[in-house]
């Protein structure tokens, strides 16, 4: 579990973090620090890509990018597997080379490790809530299970369990 540090940090402070292959993310001004993923991660945000691009190639309502940083404020920002954002929000969504607003579809896979699965179960689940991003996905690979969440009341809440 990440330690509460004060004063919080700021995406600034991120600047000064190594460029060692691990993500750095903050949420509420707390630093989390993960290993870069491994190769059966990698491979279910491959298929995820492929399926998703195939369909978005006969249907371009919009663009989705893998590992792009999201920056919602100065005290969070966190690097999502996978982004879908329709056309018609994209200028409202992206500044430069991040995403600065809730983009329409976030999908999390799930790394090993508790830590990691309470980080996108709860942790990132609140934070994208709180931004409204409209649906949010966590992938388990090992279980091949998908949870969907949609935004309801500025709340994630749970509304399948596929498998």
């Amino acid at each position: 579990m990440a330690a509460r540090i004060e004063p919080l940090l700021t995406v600034a402070d991120l600047d000064a973090c190594p460029d060692d292959n691990n993500r750095y993310e903050l949420i509420g001004g707390e630093l989390f620090v993960s290993r870069a993923p491994g190769i059966p991660h990698q491979r279910v945000l491959h298929n995820l890509e492929i399926g998703l691009a195939n369909y978005l190639a006969e249907h371009p309502i919009g663009l989705l990018v893998p590992g792009a940083g999201a920056i919602f404020s100065d005290y969070d920002a966190v690097i999502p597997d996978l982004v879908f954002v329709r056309n018609e929000r994209w200028d409202k969504v992206v500044t430069g080379e991040k995403f600065t607003g809730a983009p329409d579809l976030v999908i999390e896979i799930l790394s090993r490790g508790a830590e990691n699965r309470r980080r996108d179960l709860l942790v990132k689940r609140q934070l994208y809530g709180k931004y409204g991003v409209g649906e949010y996905w966590v992938i388990d690979g090992e279980a091949r299970t998908v949870e969907v969440y949609r935004l309801q009341n500025e709340h994630l809440e749970s509304v399948a369990s596929l498998s």
